[in-house]
């Protein structure tokens, strides 16, 4: 599994890759998480708000800090 976090580097986009890391750690799961500051990579996923996060290449959250709750259910999927 991979994990985009998508943003250029403020803090709600800081936030949201702690957040990420944590839940991965917290939940033991083997997803790579990789930070993303490049805008035009960052617009290649067709993301225009920020934070964003992008799981195996499908989009999951946009413009917000996603909860742990969200992460989680996103893992399991």
């Amino acid at each position: 599994m991979e994990i985009k976090v998508l943003g250029p580097g403020c803090p709600k986009c800081q936030q949201a890759e702690k957040i990420v890391r944590e839940t991965v750690a917290e939940t033991g799961s083997a997803a790579q998480v990789e930070k993303i500051t490049d805008v035009m990579k960052i617009a290649g996923y067709g993301v225009f708000g920020t934070p964003a996060v992008v799981i195996d290449g499908e989009v999951k959250s946009v413009g917000k800090i996603p909860s742990k709750d969200d992460i989680r259910k996103w893992l399991a999927e």
